[in-house]
């Protein structure tokens, strides 16, 4: 048999998509689904008369395979995945590769590549961005795991992966074992954060300048011609406009309280493993907790009162302050993603390039924009850029956005307008410009209450001191750590 190039576990939406991307790009794709009949019906459906091949088991699937054997899994993260490589193993051989096309956490992909390499296989834990449509017409895909896999797949993947405007395509090997899983974690993060920031000013459009669906849309399908080009932007228009049959608006009637798969989750959690401040993206984590405490809410807007100021200005000036404000956060937004792979990179010891992975999402993913570009001209001046906003296009960008941003922030506080992603964007922005923070004093007070130490501006770094605040502290023994 052993006619197919590659394998597929799994045929959910992606999985289907997937396999007819690769198939309409001359590869010939073996498929398993755990219901079966699921396989029947997708290889005499979509699939029929296509170089796809039909299978009732694993084993059935693997004996189809050309060597090395290569077995995609797109399916539900977490122990699924575990049981499903327990179910594949006894039909592999040395050299095999196992590729995880889902959302699996990034420290899982670490001890499945660490366990199959000691088996004598290879795993890929693979990134992949773009939603249904991504999947059947081009994808963003950000693979890691076992090196020697990427020869093996690179021929695939590229072939099926979307291509960016200078007609390269959008998938390159990030780096070992969970590094292209957590490369993609940053991407849901930011997509998080970006998907939020819209919100907020879709928000402070509507409820604070009265603006209708339409005017809304208007404002969103230029903004899409400028700066703020990006799928994101574009489809916030489309949203906008569309109606229900009975010509009223879609968007009005859909129930506030949203939900999450939990990457965006994962990423604030590893921002904290990693101390790093991700900020923007943790407040747009909590915003879709705060959304989905739906019915407290509107319990609480009965017995809590709230401004009851109305916007008084030149509304054509403020929507395009908001714009501004908008595309400063954005920035903030990628800083602040780039600034935790760059400390991940550091502590699992990866080689990330960040110009690279810029242009691996420059098309077929949910946060491609022209933006991104800008980002490859950053890392090409600055290969080891410490952070976006040190860039002297986005300081220059910022710097002008500062005036336009205030505003909006301001203007939201003062109408009782939530905008926690584009607010924290600015906080993060003044702290991190900051050469003095408060910090001294928080250090002060741990030193009071607990003698955890504090270093001095008047003596050099990494010698640390105790006060006997009181007079009458003892000898208590002093140290400090950092957990």
């Amino acid at each position: 048999m052993n006619s197919a190039d590659i394998g597929m576990i799994g045929l959910a939406v992606m999985g289907e998509n997937l396999v007819l991307n690769m198939e309409g790009k001359g590869f010939t794709v073996a498929v398993f689904n755990r219901t079966t009949r699921r396989v029947d019906d997708f290889v005499g459906g979509r699939a029929r008369g296509k170089s796809i091949v039909g299978c009732h088991t694993v084993e059935e699937l693997c004996r189809a395979l050309k060597r090395p054997r290569k077995v995609v899994l797109m399916i539900k993260a977490g122990k699924a995945v575990d049981a499903v490589i327990e179910q594949v193993l006894p039909c592999l051989e040395a050299g095999d590769i196992l590729i995880d096309g889902g959302n699996s956490h990034f420290t899982d992909t670490i001890r499945r590549t660490r366990t199959l390499e000691e088996k004598g296989l290879l795993y890929v834990g693979t990134g992949i961005s773009g939603g249904e449509e991504g999947a059947l017409h081009g994808p963003s895909i950000m693979p890691g795991g076992s090196a020697a896999a990427w020869p093996h797949v690179a021929p695939i993947f590229q072939a099926i992966a979307a291509r960016s405007a200078e007609g390269g395509p959008c998938c390159d090997w990030i780096g070992a074992d969970g590094a292209g899983h957590f490369v993609k974690m940053v991407h849901n993060g930011i997509e998080y954060g970006d998907m939020q920031m819209i919100s907020e000013t879709y928000h402070l459009m509507k409820a604070g300048l009265g603006m209708s669906n339409d005017e809304m849309a208007e404002i969103f399908t230029w903004w899409n011609k400028g700066d703020l080009d990006s799928y994101l932007i574009e489809i916030t228009g489309h949203i906008l406009r569309h109606k229900d049959e009975d010509g009223q608006s879609t968007l009005d009637r859909i129930l506030d309280a949203a939900g999450q798969k939990g990457t965006g989750k994962w990423a604030a959690m590893a921002a904290l493993d990693l101390d790093q401040p991700l900020t923007l993206i943790a407040e747009a984590v909590y915003a879709r907790c705060l959304s989905a405490l739906k019915d407290e809410r509107v319990e609480a807007a009965k017995v809590l009162p709230g401004r009851a100021e109305s916007f008084a200005g030149d509304r054509r000036e403020f929507i395009d302050a908001m714009e501004r404000a908008l595309y400063a956060a954005k920035i903030v937004s990628y800083a602040q993603g780039y600034q935790l792979m760059r400390a991940a990179a550091r502590q699992y010891g990866w080689r990330l390039d960040g110009g690279a992975i810029a242009m691996m999402w420059t098309g077929g993913c949910i946060i491609r924009s022209a933006f991104l570009s800008r980002i490859k001209a950053a890392f090409d001046r600055a290969p080891d850029l410490g952070n976006l906003l040190l860039d002297p296009f986005f300081a220059r960008a910022v710097g002008e956005a500062q005036p336009a941003w205030r505003r909006v922030v301001a203007a939201g506080v003062s109408l009782g307008i939530p905008m926690p992603a584009i607010g924290s964007a600015l906080a993060f922005f003044d702290g991190y410009r900051t050469d003095r923070l408060p910090a001294n004093m928080l250090q002060a007070q741990r030193d009071y209450f607990g003698a955890h130490t504090y270093e001095r501006v008047d003596k050099p770094r990494g010698e640390f001191f105790h006060t006997d605040w009181t007079g009458h502290g003892g000898q208590t023994p002093a140290s400090t750590y950092t957990v």
